[in-house]
């Protein structure tokens, strides 16, 4: 036997170990993805061995190459190649899906070799395109980043999505690995073994694209080595495989999804039994990550009486932000121009990246910059965020730092219509774990919460307006996240009117023309709705003992349920304005007013609640 030939003996044995952890990791959960994981293991084994530069003593080390689990759910699999690499003990392995452990039933940042959470389908590759476009872009560093894909998550956009900016931005650093093992959860993939099929889709996209026997070890290695003397685009090796490989009762049996294997002894003793290899991968040299440059920042100011759109204040304060802080990148939609994104780009090109009229590669894309260490800001009509939702929702799994904002919101953008209007976006953004959910209502307040917003850890979404509102504070105040300001207040007032954003204006011309019928109206800009400042809410319920929430925004989910929920233990008489019919092509005046949140809604709900 030649030396090539034992090696070739020896991953064998390492792909048939990952095998037998796997089935063992499941056999202990009870649950698990064990056919899934067995499908990939002969390619996984190659890579851990032979191509991964990776030191897990030091997880941190920015040469270290990146792995990504696209197909979440073969968990088993990658636990099997920590075990093997042994970073995580045996013991540890079969915890696996059991509380407290940090074993889970898919990946998480809780282990320190997993960049982001995966798990839904079609996102794995989206976000390792983030991290790729770090490589190149940002740190300039000479890690890979390999991603392991499954042929049923092929049937969702957002993989394609993510080939189109891959191949775009050249990422020659980024290689998907297929698992073309022809079954997803129910039966057959759309293409089954066709391998041919999606090599010619993903190379329509500019990649370089390598068809393989997936438990070939001599096929697959050669693959891998081509792979990483690709120039000027990135490679997908699309491996025909077995799901369920090496076991009788499970390879390609369709229903065997998502199950531990019924006989995990038996299985194993097919396998050939326990084994204790060992891996330690190739270790990068040690590399450092560029240092954080930083200056004073100087944010804009802005003059009272002047009238500035929140959305200008956003582009400003955001390119303020960059030129002080080196880590700032930011993120458009394609709509820079409109989000005032664009600032930032013409100040900092090097830094700003432009993800097209795909959005759930844009916050991908962020998500992966962050684990990277960075600090992205997205920006986008609001409307247009929903749908990333999934990729936001995830991004929350991963414990993300993302900064989010959205233009254009409400009926207050006026004749462009319900198409373009985020009326949905608050309750949403309030929903993710950890989120901090911001909406000022003018520009020196907007600088502020766009800079608070860079030190915010979790997903924070700052909601922006198209149209010019008033500068109604000072640039030097203080507006602290969990905040708000009161902006009308008397020993007298009878009335609360609790509002944010666009509508803080309508409340404040209805507290001029309450008074003018000697109704004192307290007036609450709400302009944090997460975290929310119970304390000022709960004393304005006791002091004025009626509470009238005015939003730009569906009645569900938004600024009015959260200040009801501030009030849980014990709310006063409350009156909720929000829009409630579907609007259509109108003014900003005319669809406050058709909407019933203007100023004489408010005026006639704050007549109803306080008459005797």
């Amino acid at each position: 036997m030649t030396g090539e030939e034992l090696r070739a003996v020896q991953l064998a044995e390492l792909g048939q170990q990952l095998r037998v952890d796997a089935v063992r990791a499941s056999a202990a959960a009870g649950s698990g993805h064990p056919t899934s994981s067995m499908s990939a293991a002969d390619l996984m084994a190659v890579l851990l061995a032979n191509h991964l530069r990776y030191d897990f003593e030091t997880p941190d080390n920015p040469g270290n190459d990146h792995l990504i689990f696209s197909k979440g759910h073969a968990s088993p699999l990658l636990y099997a190649m920590f075990a093997a690499a042994g970073a995580i003990t045996d013991g540890e392995l079969l915890t696996f899906r059991k509380l407290d452990s940090r074993i889970e039933g898919h990946p998480t940042p809780r282990l320190p070799w997993v960049d982001v959470a995966t798990g839904s389908l079609g996102q794995g590759l989206p976000v390792a395109v983030g991290i790729a476009l770090c490589g190149r872009y940002l740190d300039r560093l000479p890690y890979r980043v390999w991603v392991l894909c499954g042929d049923s998550e092929l049937a969702e956009g957002s993989m394609w999505e993510a080939f189109e900016e891959a191949a775009f931005s050249k990422l020659d650093n980024l290689i998907a690995i297929v698992d073309v093992n022809r079954l997803g959860q129910r039966g057959p993939t759309r293409h089954g073994w066709d391998t041919a099929a999606y090599a010619r889709r993903i190379g329509a996209f500019g990649w370089h694209t390598i068809e393989i026997d997936g438990h070939d070890i001599d096929q697959i290695d050669r693959a891998y080595a081509e792979a990483t003397q690709v120039t000027g685009r990135p490679t997908a090796i699309i491996a025909r495989t077995r799901k369920g490989r090496g076991v009788r009762a499970v390879e390609d049996a369709e229903h065997r999804h998502g199950k531990p294997l019924s006989d995990p002894d038996e299985a194993i003793t097919e396998l050939g039994g326990r084994r204790a290899i060992r891996i330690t991968p190739t270790r990068p040299e040690p590399m450092l990550t560029r240092p954080v440059e930083s200056a004073e920042l100087k944010l804009p100011v802005y003059s009272v009486g002047d009238t500035v759109a929140t959305r200008t204040a956003f582009g400003e304060a955001v390119t303020a932000l960059g030129d002080s802080r080196s880590d700032i990148v930011v993120l458009d939609g394609e709509v820079g121009d409109s989000t005032r994104s664009e600032y930032f780009a013409e100040s900092h090109p090097e830094r700003f990246f432009q993800s097209y009229i795909a959005e759930q590669q844009m916050v991908a894309s962020a998500t992966g910059m962050q684990a990277r260490g960075w600090t992205p800001y997205l920006a986008t009509f609001a409307a247009f965020l929903t749908r990333a939702y999934d990729f936001l929702r995830m991004a929350a799994v991963s414990r993300a730092d993302l900064r989010v904002v959205g233009s254009h919101a409400g009926v207050s953008i006026g004749q462009d219509g319900p198409s373009q209007m985020g009326l949905e976006d608050l309750a949403a953004f309030r929903a993710l774990f950890g989120s901090t959910v911001l909406y000022p209502c003018d520009a020196n307040q907007t600088a502020h919460l766009v800079s608070a917003m860079a030190v915010r850890k979790g997903i924070s979404y700052l909601r922006t307006t198209r149209g010019d509102t008033p500068v109604i504070y000072e640039p030097d105040e203080n507006f602290p996240i969990g905040g708000s300001r009161v902006l009308r207040s008397s020993g007298a007032d009878k009335v609360t009117i609790v509002a944010a954003g666009i509508t803080v204006f309508e409340a404040l011309k209805a507290a001029d023309r309450l008074a003018e019928d000697d109704i004192a109206a307290r007036v609450i800009d709400l302009y944090s709705i997460k975290p929310i400042d119970v304390d000022t809410l709960r004393q304005a319920a006791a002091d004025t003992g009626r509470m009238i929430t005015v939003e730009d925004h569906w009645p569900e989910g938004g600024l009015g349920d959260a200040v009801l929920a501030a009030l849980a233990d014990g709310p006063p008489p409350l009156t909720k304005l929000a829009v409630r019919g579907m609007p259509g092509s109108a003014t900003p005046e005319e669809q406050l007013r058709e909407a019933g949140i203007d100023a004489a809604a408010i005026v006639s709900a704050a007549r109803s609640l306080t008459k005797v």
